[in-house]
């Protein structure tokens, strides 16, 4: 019985390996950019998806006076979004209208697809590219790791985000039945 076990373990341990083994020779290799890349996106589009969704006579609903209103938070999210992603890329920030001041839907739809527009060219460098050292926020890192801190970002702001729009009693694109 013991034997048995001990088999069935080595083949769940060894089978993972073994895939990503299999999955690295067919070019398949989910390490790197392509780790955090389908973080990214799901983000993105849940991101765009909220700031379409939500009405424009919601856009400046500010929970508190001590909290962004859900139009700033977008435009939050886009301003950070050139410089993260720019900060990975090695450019120089592009200069752009501050988003966070802006108040209409329209332009701040229009603001947040445009910097993710932007950063998906910096979720599509090259890994030799991703692994470069850079200084970021006056800390030395990798340019991935520059990417990382950008998705984490926009996920701690899709959260935000996710409670403006239960407070307006809407279902969240996350929580959407049959959709992302």
């Amino acid at each position: 019985m013991r034997i048995r076990a001990l088999a069935i373990a080595l083949t769940f341990a060894v089978a993972p390996a073994t895939a990503a083994a299999q999955g690295m020779e067919h070019g398949h290799q989910d390490v790197g950019i392509n780790s955090i890349k389908p973080l990214y996106e799901q983000f993105r589009g849940w991101i765009v998806a909220s700031a379409e969704q939500m009405p424009e006579e919601n856009y400046g609903f500010q929970p508190t006076p001590e909290v962004r209103t859900f139009g700033q938070l977008i435009g939050h999210v886009a301003n950070a979004g050139y410089l993260f992603c720019s900060g990975a890329m090695g450019e120089e920030r592009p200069s752009m209208p501050n988003a966070e001041e802006m108040t209409s839907k329209a332009k701040l739809v229009e603001a947040i697809k445009a910097s993710f527009a932007y950063c998906d060219k910096a979720y599509a460098m090259s890994e030799a590219k991703a692994m470069e050292q850079t200084t970021f926020f006056g800390r030395d890192g990798s340019r991935l790791w520059v990417l990382n801190f950008n998705a984490t970002h926009n996920a701690e702001h899709y959260g935000n985000l996710v409670t403006y729009m239960r407070m307006k009693e809407m279902v969240p694109p996350s929580s959407q039945r049959g959709e992302m």
